[in-house]
């Protein structure tokens, strides 16, 4: 059935449309759409319509594109957060009824970069805790991390039994987590972290770069996390002032 007309642009028409036939399970996740041709003729529109319809559904991680095989339903996230809620991934994945798990990859202790001296404005001498770990719901790898904190912050030998990376800085070092900025970005297949977190090539990857600060605002906590953009969704309250 080809869409009905309004004020708006064809386009926008389409992606509604689209986007109300995926919700009701007429295009499952992970099913192929129709060819380009079959479906244009189907919503009533032309293919350029159709192409530039597609593109924002795909920007939107809506739909994706493979080349030379055609565009399929991804995925629907199963984790959300708004990114102004600072939320650990241990409780994202407890909110939808799923089991937290942590491999630990490593845990070394270096000196610090340029970089992090100017984090966490230490000095040259001081030593840095680096963690890498791969966070898990009901045993799947969805998320890579690498954590630092400054070795004076946690200078005591401190136990992996914790799955909330908050959870251990604060009972371990009295510190509380009281805010932290935040960056995120969308990329494509990493060499080392996609076949880490078992991605398929055209799976995309969120990566939430985050400063973390505590009650007295000293930075203790940096995290680099690398989220499967098929399993987590971030959105942001925003107000007009």
């Amino acid at each position: 059935m080809s869409i009905k007309s309004d004020n708006r642009h064809l386009y926008l028409q389409v992606i509604d449309r689209l986007k109300q036939d995926i919700q009701k399970g007429v295009y499952k996740e992970k099913e192929k759409l129709p060819s380009e041709f079959d479906l244009a003729k189907q919503l009533g529109v032309s293919r350029a319509t159709l192409r530039e319809a597609l593109r924002i559904l795909e920007e939107e991680n809506v739909v994706i594109r493979r080349h030379g095989v055609g565009t399929f339903v991804n995925s629907r996230p199963l984790f959300t957060s708004g990114i102004e809620q600072l939320n650990s991934v241990t409780y994202m994945i407890e909110q939808v009824g799923m089991k937290p798990g942590t491999v630990f990859l490593d845990s070394t202790l270096i000196g610090p970069t340029e970089e992090d001296i100017r984090r966490f404005n230490c000095s040259p001498e001081e030593e840095i805790h680096v963690i890498e770990r791969v966070r898990t719901a009901d045993g799947e790898p969805v998320v890579y991390c690498i954590d630092k904190f400054p070795h004076q912050i946690f200078p005591e030998p401190f136990s992996y039994e914790k799955e909330s990376i908050f959870q251990m800085l604060e009972e371990g070092s009295d510190r509380k987590i009281a805010y932290a900025v935040a960056q995120i970005e969308p990329i494509g297949f990493h060499e080392k972290v996609s076949p880490i977190l078992e991605c398929e090539p055209e799976t995309a990857l969120l990566v939430l770069k985050q400063m973390h600060f505590d009650e007295m605002d000293t930075p203790i906590l940096y995290s680099v996390n690398y989220f499967k953009a098929d399993k987590f969704s971030f959105h942001v309250f925003r107000k007009r002032i």
